[in-house]
């Protein structure tokens, strides 16, 4: 059965999405611990990131380093985290978060609702002042 990270890979389901390339896709978490918290995975549905091949972990981890050079141009913020769980989700993904303590990358922290506008407004400005 395909994950929802596949379902959204395939456009079954929407998502705001924020960049792409042939391999990979990045888009907006819907239970975000901040705003702009995005999601970044492969187009291949792999369960465990360390399973990947070198060569393509190298550049889920240069995919990455793109969007998290987005984000932190659109959002006030002292650095973008990442992480990497995987457990809620049998698909490869790396969560970028936007943070200003260590404290705001604690996956116990209250989500944030997404609000539908706000996110259409912030992918079409990523993509308006990115180019993508």
């Amino acid at each position: 059965m395909s994950s929802i990270f596949t379902k959204i890979i395939n456009r079954e389901i929407p998502a705001f999405i924020l960049h792409e390339d042939d391999d990979h896709l990045a888009f907006l978490d819907v239970n975000p611990l901040a705003f702009g918290h995005t999601l970044v995975i492969p187009k291949v549905e792999l369960d465990y990131i360390f399973d990947l091949p070198a060569e393509k972990l190298q550049r889920l981890i240069a995919f990455s380093q793109e969007v998290a050079k987005m984000l932190k141009m659109e959002i006030p913020c002292k650095k973008i985290g990442m992480t990497v769980i995987g457990l809620e989700v049998h698909h490869v993904h790396i969560h970028l978060i936007p943070i200003n303590t260590i404290n705001d990358m604690n996956f116990s922290n209250k989500k944030l609702q997404l609000n539908s506008k706000d996110a259409e407004e912030f992918v079409k400005n990523i993509k308006k002042n990115t180019k993508n």
